[in-house]
């Protein structure tokens, strides 16, 4: 399986403490030794770093770490191959446009028929089921509504598509619009909000400890998205299997209820006399 590492914040914030933690496992303290790419959302574009080698001993993450790159949204992604060969375009995560925003997803699971499922307007560039369900996902929004829907919509939206790929197997997902960060659990994903007061925190993965009062101001709110909790001293919070958590300007927003199905009405004749 592969790990996701996500974040969401109110203000421009680098990832470089949590991208540690997470860089180690890829070849290093975990599996995970594939590849591995990474997104930061700016205003509204985007820059993105791949590549097919494990992260741990890659140059490209090394230069993403001692360079503070800072973004409100982050979507990254270290790879243990299952699905589709070890290659620079099966490296997520995987970007698209639609109504004029850059999409950004990333997945770790795996998807048992999804390629039978028939796409559009979206076709993949590479072989993974990952990428596949990505176009499969962006044709159905852009089916669905002509023009951008509203933040409630698009949500609904995601959340139902999400559980409907969730059907073909194992599928945690980080999604973005470089607006919202949409996140389904299947069956591991977990969360953590820092605001103030803040604290210290330290890596599981690495002897890293960070004083974030230091480095942040009262105001900030960030929040962090990690297949597995990446610190040993703060309190995560474990998604059910399941569900979708969405979070903008670091904060969760509710999701609209999914409405209960209607009972059907039995309607009888009176029987003629």
């Amino acid at each position: 399986m592969c790990e996701l590492l996500g974040m969401s914040a109110n203000v421009p914030t680098d990832i470089c403490f949590s991208f540690a933690g997470l860089m180690r496992r890829g070849g290093q303290t975990g599996p995970h030794a594939d590849g591995w790419g990474i997104t930061f959302y700016e205003d509204k574009g985007c820059r993105a770093f791949h590549d097919p080698r494990p992260s741990a001993q890659s140059e490209v993450a090394h230069f993403v770490r001692r360079h503070p790159i800072k973004s409100r949204i982050v979507i990254c992604h270290i790879r243990r191959a299952n699905r589709g060969r070890i290659a620079l375009e099966n490296t997520h995560p995987f970007q698209r446009e639609l109504w004029g925003r850059p999409w950004s997803f990333a997945h770790n699971g795996q998807l048992k028929g999804v390629k039978r499922w028939r796409l559009g307007a979206y076709c993949p560039i590479g072989s993974t089921d990952s990428e596949h369900a990505f176009c499969w996902l962006m044709d159905a929004l852009r089916t669905r509504f002509a023009k951008p829907p509203s933040d409630r919509e698009l949500a609904a939206a995601v959340a139902e598509l999400a559980r409907r790929l969730s059907a073909l197997g194992v599928f945690n997902m980080l999604l973005s619009d470089g607006r919202s960060l949409f996140c389904h659990c299947s069956t591991k994903l977990a969360w953590l909000t820092r605001r103030a007061p803040f604290g210290p925190a330290t890596l599981v993965d690495e002897d890293l400890t960070v004083n974030f009062e230091q480095e942040t101001t009262p105001q900030d709110v960030v929040t962090v998205v990690a297949t597995r909790p990446l610190t040993r001293d703060e309190a995560w919070t474990v998604m059910e299997p399941g569900s979708t958590v969405v979070f903008r300007q670091g904060e969760p927003v509710p999701l609209p209820r999914r409405r209960a199905p209607r009972r059907a009405t039995q309607v009888t004749r009176d029987k003629a006399a």
